[in-house]
């Protein structure tokens, strides 16, 4: 068994060189939006009530997301929380969470509140200036969870809503020893389902899974990322 903090340890974070220094051919690809499609279902607006485009989605993405949804149990489906999220978004998130570190941890140095800030946002810039392609950016990065025939969430350990209130990250860890045995089985079951269908998970958000983007390319061992960031 894993504990949480070897686990989290092991992670290669967004911002990992490894991951950074990932070449990008931008294949172009058009992104589709979940409310013009009745496959995949999704759910409110997350993070500002205004947020009008988290449900588009490379085409690839969806077609591999409804390829995924077939091989779950019967009964279950996939509820998207966030699909494609703008720079200005992704920077305003990751400065939240860099704030929120640098209060609970007020005697850490600049470099250390950001390492621990990436471990759940992916910064637009790395800390020495670097331009990062955050994953979500993309359109090839989903957060996923699953629901029932009533639409109802199932018991995933925590709902990808309430990420911020993990102030050390233990329970979004993927394979977190922090949850209930139903979470862990649900967690399995997401996790089989995606992966067979080509997506790859941030090991630091059971919810976060992508497609094209640089991290996928690394653990894929693909020669180069094909999704860049889409501007809208």
């Amino acid at each position: 068994m894993i504990s949480g903090h070897a686990q989290e340890n092991n992670i290669i974070l967004l911002t990992n060189p490894k991951i950074t220094m990932i070449n990008i051919v931008d294949n172009h690809e058009s992104l589709i939006d979940l409310k013009n499609h009745r496959e995949i279902c999704y759910g409110p607006s997350p993070e500002i009530s205004d947020n009008m485009d988290y449900t588009w989605i490379r085409k690839t993405v969806y077609d591999k997301l409804i390829q995924a949804q077939k091989s779950l149990p019967e009964g279950i489906r996939f509820c998207l929380y966030e699909g494609y999220r703008s720079l200005k978004l992704q920077k305003m998130l990751f400065e939240n969470r860099f704030r929120q570190v640098a209060a609970q941890h007020p005697d850490w140095p600049k470099d250390k509140i950001f390492k621990e800030a990436t471990k759940l946002v992916s910064p637009v810039k790395n800390i020495d200036g670097t331009k990062i392609t955050p994953p979500h950016s993309t359109g090839g990065a989903i957060d996923i969870y699953l629901i029932d025939e009533k639409a109802q969430p199932l018991d995933m350990g925590i709902h990808p809503k309430d990420w911020m209130e993990d102030h050390d990250g233990s329970i979004s860890l993927t394979l977190s020893q922090k949850i209930s045995a139903e979470a862990k089985k649900n967690r399995m079951i997401m996790n089989q389902a995606l992966s067979a269908a080509g997506f790859v998970n941030y090991a630091g958000e059971y919810w976060h899974w992508s497609y094209g983007d640089r991290y996928w390319a690394y653990f894929s061992n693909q020669p180069h990322a094909i999704y860049g960031s889409y501007k809208r």
